[in-house]
């Protein structure tokens, strides 16, 4: 019974994510990923809820730092303020270059970030899965553009591809990307 007290506690968090039952799928991830192509900006086109982002003019800079690890800088527009949080992405074993592993605290281990798909230059398929005690997972998706919005055929492509790996799309939102500035 103590797994229905956690449970407890963890239903807040978990309301503004999306969760299901069993553990973590383990979709197709992009061959032949090249990191160094996928440096730069994205910006969040679609997602899952994910309660680290509910603003607008949602982006992320991934860049190599001095030292070789990847520096990833998130930015949002939320509650009149420009919002910004710096993060360490890494490459958790080099034979799955796109099973990529991200994290914003020191505090915390690095979370997944699959890369399902990439043409590098237009839009981009993320995929993050947590299990819980095998009991439940917390799943997020993402699909990404180079620029902040895409044409309508590179989002019905990502759609299919989270589809077709067995996301369900029910709660995908799209991201408010109007009026936004580029510093």
């Amino acid at each position: 019974m103590w797994w229905l007290y956690l449970l407890s506690l963890l239903l807040p968090l978990l309301s503004a994510q999306t969760y299901h039952w069993g553990p973590c799928p383990s979709p197709k991830v992009q061959p032949g990923f090249s990191l160094q192509k996928y440096l730069g900006r994205w910006y969040e086109i679609e997602k899952l809820p994910a309660s680290f982002a509910k603003g607008k003019c949602i982006e992320s800079n991934f860049d190599v730092r001095k030292d070789g690890t990847i520096q990833v800088i998130n930015k949002q527009y939320y509650k009149d303020k420009t919002r910004k949080v710096e993060g360490t992405m890494i490459i958790p074993d080099p034979r799955e270059a796109s099973k990529l592993g991200i994290s914003f605290s020191y505090f915390t281990p690095y979370s997944p970030y699959w890369v399902l798909s990439t043409d590098y230059t237009t839009v981009a398929v993320v995929y993050s899965c947590t299990d819980v005690l095998r009991i439940f997972h917390v799943e997020y998706a993402w699909i990404l553009g180079r620029s902040r919005f895409l044409p309508a055929e590179a989002t019905r492509y990502a759609q299919g591809l989270l589809l077709e790996e067995g996301v369900d799309l029910f709660k995908m939102r799209s991201t408010d990307q109007e009026f936004c500035k580029d510093e």
